[in-house]
């Protein structure tokens, strides 16, 4: 057992939520820890993105606490820029490094001391180390642990499987059957890519989606401010049924409800579409249903009709361990690691227990949360 650290708070997770928050604290001079499991931080950023990812939203709803992002930077930043501008908020406010490559195993509250005891394992050194604080942070993200569905057959597979994180571009693939499993924003840009490079592709697309322009979703943002929900939602559907057309006749069905009522209940986001809905509609892009099974090679969907594939993308996002580690997490999470409270509610639990960047807001949202946290903290210390 490695020496014991104190301090005021201990932040889990060095994505940007982490990172908001420790620079919040900074700004008020409070005292704390953050523990990322990753050699770096925004690691998902840094490390587990592919290529041509830029942000889907304007720079200025991406933007953390007390730092804005450059006016000379585009309205969409590329993945390269948001790392640079990442680094230059790690670097403007302090942001240590020191405790990286820790994964934390337990954290439980002392009733007696009235402090948080978390346990991080350092993955350099194998050694348990041991911090204490008043207040704990959790800031693991929405996008903690890559997820694979189970799949009959997939364990067989004689081709390739790969989850999205592994995935960089399609140099590799040209000329390979590619069956992309997902429909989010990350599945339709990886089969736009492997397409533009020579691919055959097939995506599976099992649910009905909304699709927007960054135009529309854009104008959906400052409408939001001044309209009812349902009237924007109204405007955004007909934005994108007049644009891209009827889509049923290539497998793509609309929801019934509006993207953002979708986004607000249930944290789906619409896909923003940036090439991919023209390379379906030329037929470059194979829309697929759901997958039955696999056997060998072939892939049976649920139409009843089966396809041979070289590789397997699954695009299928992420879960959350927070209640491996977390003791009492009930008092704030799910079991999914997602708030209990609807946001706004959702940041503060009990015994100074927080979580920053899970009310599925986006980067907004998790630079909302940074900033209540801090100041909430800032009163009781």
């Amino acid at each position: 057992m490695a020496e014991q650290t104190e301090t005021t708070v201990i932040i889990v997770g060095g994505g940007p939520s982490g990172l908001a928050t420790a620079a919040y604290l900074h700004h008020l001079s409070i005292p704390y820890i953050l523990l990322e499991r990753e050699d770096c931080f925004a690691s998902l950023w840094q490390k587990y993105s592919y290529d041509r990812v830029h942000l889907h939203l304007a720079k200025q709803f991406c933007e953390l606490p007390l730092l804005p992002i450059p006016q000379n930077y585009p309205t969409y930043l590329s993945k390269n820029q948001f790392t640079r501008y990442l680094n230059d908020y790690v670097s403007r406010f302090g942001i240590e490094p020191t405790h990286c490559r820790r994964r934390v195993e337990t954290a439980s509250y002392d009733e007696i001391a009235g402090k948080w005891k978390i346990g991080a394992r350092n993955l350099k050194s194998g050694e348990i180390e041991e911090c204490r604080s008043r207040f704990l942070v959790v800031a693991t993200g929405e996008t903690c642990d890559a997820s694979v569905p189970k799949v009959e057959g997939l364990e067989n597979f004689e081709g390739e499987v790969l989850h999205s994180t592994k995935f960089k571009n399609g140099g590799r693939f040209w000329g390979e059957n590619v069956l992309v499993v997902g429909s989010g924003n990350s599945g339709m840009e990886i089969a736009l890519d492997l397409a533009s490079c020579g691919a055959k592709t097939s995506i599976v697309v099992r649910s009905p989606i909304h699709i927007l322009s960054r135009g529309m979703a854009y104008a959906g943002l400052v409408l939001v401010k001044y309209l009812p929900l349902k009237w924007v939602d109204s405007m955004l559907t007909i934005m994108s049924k007049v644009v891209f057309g009827d889509l049923t006749k290539y497998g793509i069905q609309r929801p019934k409800e509006g993207p953002f009522a979708l986004k607000v209940k249930y944290g789906k986001y619409p896909v923003i579409d940036v090439g991919t809905l023209h390379k379906i509609k030329s037929g470059e892009i194979q829309v697929l249903p759901g997958i039955k099974s696999i056997k060998g090679n072939n892939v049976l969907f649920e139409n009843g009709k089966e396809y041979p594939f070289d590789v397997m993308v699954f695009a299928t996002g992420f879960k959350r361990s927070t209640k491996e580690w977390l003791n009492g997490y009930d008092s704030l999470l799910t079991d999914d690691g997602l708030p209990k409270q609807s946001f706004p509610n959702h940041w503060k639990g009990q015994n100074g227990l927080y979580c920053a960047g899970l009310a599925r807001r986006g980067l907004y949202g998790a630079a909302m949360d940074a900033q209540n946290i801090a100041h909430d903290i800032k009163t009781l210390v």
